[in-house]
């Protein structure tokens, strides 16, 4: 059998559902887990595949958020989804030892793109 790529599977969709743009999507980072992707060392983030529909180069606007306070930090950061490991799409692991409501986002920062 055949494994298909997010890549097919999205072109196997019918033109009205391709997205035309990236989307920016902001979402809550607490600090230690900021620190760790903004040095580079976290180069994934999971997230709730239910919330949002996440796609390859959309863009992430992790907003460092102080959950003790319940407060935001006012730092942000900006990385692109380069891959998304679900359920649905899984790896040879995934479609089974990650819930069907999550999703693994494989993250670069924009500012390296170049």
């Amino acid at each position: 059998m055949e494994r298909m790529t997010l890549a097919d599977a999205r072109n196997k969709l019918p033109e009205a559902a391709k997205r035309p743009q990236p989307v920016l999507h902001k979402v809550k980072s607490w600090p230690h887990l900021f620190e760790a992707t903004l040095s580079g060392a976290k180069t994934h983030d999971m997230r709730r595949a239910t919330d949002r529909d996440y796609q390859v180069g959309d863009v992430l606007c992790l907003q460092e958020f102080e959950p003790s306070t319940e407060s935001y930090t006012g730092r942000e950061l900006y990385v692109r989804i380069t891959y998304v490991t679900s359920s649905e799409f899984p790896c040879a692991l995934s479609g089974e030892g990650l819930s069907a409501g999550y999703c693994i986002l494989s993250i670069k920062p924009v500012s390296s793109e170049n």
